[in-house]
């Protein structure tokens, strides 16, 4: 991973983002507080426009910068929670230029474990965590066994949208769903949806990326 593949993957995800805003908007309609997509949306135009800064940088500066810029960009609980993954990202990451797959899955770890502290939720509670976690996990350990690019990007993509699916049948005890209660039932969580669609952009451009430099 590099800085070059860092700015790719933030357009990537905000094509993504875009193309499903409908379905984001209606789930959060139906069980958030109404403002999660315009917080995303906001987000990936302020990391995006960050784009012509971050050329150059080693990615973990290039990381941090991101979450600092999101930090004071972000509206809403979602805001200190992303800003810092971003940040634990590039702490552990400081200092290498090309972090390879084991290093940069510790470096999401990192950062899923961030949000999980800040946020105070874990895994069944009906958050983003439960795509985050589950993905981060799988991630560390197909990393340690050296998977394949192409069956690692699969089985992430296909991990994240299973845990996303997943969360219809939870009952909310995080966030504004929490006071739904049972009526939170048979919706999927907005924030698992947005992680899905970022983790399956984020996936394809790694692989579009290595797939032009083997051919090159």
């Amino acid at each position: 991973m590099n800085t070059h593949m860092i700015i790719d993957a933030l357009a990537a995800v905000q094509r993504a983002i875009l193309a499903n805003e409908s379905q984001i908007e209606s789930l959060d309609r139906a069980i958030g507080d109404g403002d999660h997509f315009i917080n995303v949306r906001r987000g990936c135009e302020v990391s995006v426009a960050l784009s012509p800064d971050l050329k150059g940088m080693p990615p973990g500066l290039a990381l941090h910068k991101i979450g600092m810029k999101l930090l004071g960009t972000i509206g809403g609980a979602s805001g200190p929670l992303i800003s810092s993954f971003f940040m634990a990202m590039g702490k552990t990451l400081e200092g290498v230029d090309e972090p390879d797959r084991r290093l940069f899955a510790e470096a999401f770890a990192c950062g899923v474990e961030a949000i999980k502290s800040r946020g105070k939720a874990d895994v069944g509670e009906k958050t983003m965590l439960d795509v985050l976690i589950p993905v981060s996990r799988l991630l560390l350990k197909l990393a340690d066994e050296d998977t394949p690019l192409p069956a690692m990007c699969a089985q992430l993509t296909e991990e994240a949208r299973r845990n996303m699916l997943a969360t219809k049948d939870m009952i909310a005890s995080k966030g504004r769903a929490s006071f739904l209660g049972e009526r939170a039932l048979g919706h999927i969580d907005p924030g698992c949806k947005t992680c899905e669609v970022a983790i399956a952009a984020v996936c394809e451009t790694v692989l579009q990326q290595v797939n032009s430099q083997e051919t090159t």
